[in-house]
């Protein structure tokens, strides 16, 4: 009888994978949503706009109150007037919002950062939805003006801002970027904005997404007591 044949040799032990499965994501994400805000917002809509306040030291014009707030905002449908979409972030995906009006579509991005996001004030710009935590990151508040040279009409962007853990981040281009979008939608003409002229990090940034900043214009304002003086004004 033959001599059986020898075993095959042992193969070789194959290296262990290191690579991450595809469906880890790489580095920090950070799931963002941009909505429209509700009267049940305005406590947050109220600190952004103190934040900002004290962002652009102007904090001694500041008189706005929650009450205030809520009795000049939400009064007409949304792009009709005053209007203001809020920027949410998560760790985690956002959970879908219970209903949400005809004339907009939440808009959401996912961002992976090489490191997490610290937010010191997270508790106070929390927004629970059941079990689930979202973070309120920012804001821009617009209304529709009218261009008389166009023949159409456009969007006044007053507010624009992101809190300060938030920032060189891209969400301020997200949020800019979204009234752009709708203004588009709506076939309007233009979105135009102010923006204060030591900021020149707000300017760099405006140019880079397409803004013409037009030096030769300067804001006029009636506010305050010489606003009062045309109460009884013979006009």
């Amino acid at each position: 009888m033959a001599a059986a044949a020898p075993p095959p040799p042992p193969s070789d032990v194959p290296e262990p994978c290191m690579a991450p499965p595809e469906t880890t994501p790489i580095g920090h994400p950070v799931f963002t949503r941009i909505r429209l805000a509700t009267p049940l917002d305005v406590p947050f809509i109220h600190k952004l706009i103190h934040q900002m306040a004290v962002f652009e030291k102007l904090t001694h014009l500041f008189s706005a109150t929650e009450s205030s707030l809520a009795s000049t905002l939400f009064l007409s449908p949304p792009f009709q007037s005053f209007t203001i979409f809020l920027l949410e972030v998560s760790s985690s995906p956002i959970p879908p919002l219970l209903s949400t009006p005809p004339s907009f579509t939440p808009i959401e991005k996912t961002f992976n950062f090489d490191l997490p996001l610290d937010d010191p004030e997270k508790d106070a710009f929390s927004v629970h939805y059941g079990n689930d935590q979202v973070v309120i990151a920012g804001f821009v508040l617009f209304f529709p003006n009218y261009s008389t040279f166009l023949g159409k009409p456009g969007f006044y962007v007053e507010d624009l801002f992101v809190r300060e853990c938030y920032r060189r981040k891209g969400f301020g281009k997200m949020l800019l970027s979204a009234v752009a979008k709708q203004a588009v939608k709506m076939g309007y003409g233009r979105v135009e904005w102010v923006v204060l002229d030591w900021n020149v990090n707000a300017i760099k940034f405006y140019e880079q997404m397409g803004a013409q900043v037009l030096p030769e214009w300067r804001i006029c304002r009636l506010t305050g007591d010489s606003l009062q003086a045309y109460q009884n004004a013979n006009v």
